[in-house]
């Protein structure tokens, strides 16, 4: 099969290649999936799990690449919830090879089943916006309804799913970003929009929710925004500015079956809309990760035509 490999942790994308490798073993709980679309994180080449094991053994050649839309043609031993030739999408983990290739072994309870009328190019967006969106908001922030969220870079990947979910739970959403994503974050959802670079983030008032993803000056600074009792949510940087009275939380996503299912769910019914910027095949992957140009949107990459 083929796949984009990564082998020297300091050459960057510029050492990433598509590769032939050998088909992938379908271990203990693990299914094979036919990979038609995948995602990535633009800084995953600086991750540890990138290069090594769980053990910490060094895994190169590595295959990056963590979301991904596929079709399941192979079931592991014990393997359970999930049949050959099942559709699914999910997250790829974080020590293993990745869904940069035509193929690739997942474990069972990191993929949820994907409704046959939503195309894997939309799927492969929503994996890891989704689930941070929703354990941010919600699992961490405690979000309630008519209670007031302000959420960072909310016309990004997960940002403008984190607009979207608050909205539908009944809170009030503000939305920050550069002054190009005003239009969409309103689109979206948010009430209210503040320019980072022309407007005060302190006038956006208190919150009792804020949902960061940018970290550096812009987390620290919002911890004053935090009204008593509230949460400051972040997944950029740990915490070092505190809420007065109020919660801080730095997390990392977490794999959830279920609640993959629910946000295909909210997919397929047209309550949720990943914004898909552009889409490359599985050869152009590594210029993907070294485009300069700011796409609104998530990059995908196409890996088979859709089934």
């Amino acid at each position: 099969m083929q796949a984009i490999t990564v082998r020297d942790r300091d050459a960057g994308p510029a050492g990433m290649t598509l590769t032939d490798l050998p088909p992938p073993h379908a271990a203990e709980n693990d299914v094979i999936v036919k990979v038609y679309a995948a995602g990535f994180t633009p800084g995953e080449l600086t991750w540890p799990g990138t290069w090594t094991d769980r053990a910490g053994r060094d895994r190169t050649p590595s295959v990056p690449g963590h979301e991904l839309s596929g079709v399941v043609t192979e079931l592991g031993y014990g393997t359970t919830g999930l049949t050959v030739g099942q559709r699914v999408y999910g997250l790829a983990d974080w020590t293993r090879d990745g869904a940069l290739a035509q193929y690739t072994a997942v474990e069972a309870r990191n993929l949820a089943p994907l409704p046959a009328d939503v195309d894997h190019v939309t799927a492969a967006a929503l994996p890891i916006s989704g689930l941070t969106a929703w354990q941010g908001l919600f699992d961490h922030g405690r979000l309630t309804t008519g209670q007031t969220v302000l959420i960072h870079g909310a016309a990004g990947g997960v940002g403008s799913i984190a607009v979207q979910l608050a909205r539908e739970a009944g809170a009030r959403v503000v939305g920050t970003g550069r002054a190009a994503d005003r239009a969409t974050a309103l689109e979206l959802g948010a009430a209210a929009f503040v320019d980072l670079d022309a407007e005060r983030l302190e006038d956006a008032g208190e919150c009792d929710v804020v949902f960061d993803v940018i970290g550096g000056e812009i987390l620290a600074r919002s911890a004053a925004l935090v009204r008593p009792g509230g949460t400051l949510v972040t997944i950029a940087e740990p915490v070092t500015v505190r809420p007065g009275d109020g919660r801080a939380v730095f997390f990392v996503v977490e794999p959830d079956r279920q609640r993959l299912a629910d946000l295909a769910v909210r997919l397929r019914d047209g309550r949720l809309k990943p914004l898909v910027g552009s889409v490359r095949p599985l050869a152009e992957a590594p210029a993907a990760f070294t485009s300069g140009r700011r796409i609104p949107g998530k990059t995908i990459i196409r890996v088979a035509d859709d089934d």
